[in-house]
């Protein structure tokens, strides 16, 4: 599929500041589409600029400035094939729960400490329902929040917490994708964050907004995407940003500025087209 984006982003400031510096996640990953043309224009042009590629695999772009400015306007447009991932098939996965090795290789993607046994407790009831198979309880797992949990679309915060998500029962894309990946790790399996866009704007606004879903390690088939929000599998409808074991890691603008007393207001305008 052909999918073209343009994402730009207006911070407006009540008096001049002075921008600190500035990551920028918007550049698309490789891994799942073929990259036709990318740009990402920075107003006031920045003093510096560096890109580089984090340790997961993530295009960035840093930029620092010189003097003040009341604004900062960041505009991303960029062309990809994305391409459809091979239909999921079992090569013979274990039974869950899956355990670790002391020097996994994918343990930034794992559990780093103790799990909530609220998030634990619904997991393994799902995995029994699933007779403790892997892709029958990824598929169950992506069913049963896209039918159980009420969506909604927050544009600032972090993401919240998974099992205050699964006792309220709602939560924009990013609580749905860090539930799925709570359940996931706590049965063993490495799970990570992507953010990025969807083609379809099934959204309550019926606007158009960056998206996020999990994706698993499946050990034979790779890191494969699912999107609980949507209650879908990912296919080529989807074009990731970033991919990481956390969501803060994701941010497409991180930075801040400097003024006394000065405050700061964020628009954004996301649009897609796809052939």
């Amino acid at each position: 599929m052909r999918f073209s984006v343009h994402h730009e982003t207006r911070y407006r400031y009540s008096m001049p500041v002075r921008l600190a510096s500035q990551l920028l996640r918007l550049n698309p990953r490789a891994d799942g589409a073929r990259i036709l043309t990318c740009s990402v224009t920075v107003d006031p042009a920045p003093a510096q600029r560096h890109e580089q590629t984090d340790r997961f695999g993530n295009r960035i772009t840093q930029v620092s400035f010189e003097g003040l400015s009341d604004h900062l306007r960041i505009e991303s447009r960029f062309d990809v094939d994305t391409r459809t991932a091979a239909p999921l098939r079992d090569p013979g996965l274990p039974r869950l729960p899956w355990s670790s090795s002391p020097h996994d290789v994918l343990a930034d993607y794992r559990p780093d400490g103790e799990q909530d046994i609220v998030v634990q407790a619904f997991a393994a009831a799902l995995a029994s329902e699933s007779l403790w198979a892997a892709l029958p309880f990824l598929d169950r797992l992506s069913q049963t929040l896209f039918t159980r949990l009420e969506r909604g679309i927050r544009v600032e915060g972090a993401a919240q917490a998974p099992a205050h998500t699964l006792a309220i029962g709602r939560g924009a894309c990013r609580d749905v994708t860090v539930l799925f990946m709570a359940a996931c790790r706590s049965l063993g399996i490495a799970a990570r964050f992507v953010s990025g866009y969807h083609a379809k704007a099934d959204t309550p606004d019926g606007q158009r907004h960056m998206h996020a879903w999990p994706e698993v390690f499946l050990p034979g088939l790779g890191w494969r995407g699912f999107d609980p929000t949507h209650g879908i599998a990912v296919t080529d409808g989807h074009v990731a940003l970033c991919a990481v074991p956390d969501q803060a890691a994701t941010m497409p603008v991180e930075g801040g500025f400097y003024g006394n007393g000065a405050t700061a207001t964020l628009d954004y305008r996301v649009q897609i087209a796809t052939r």
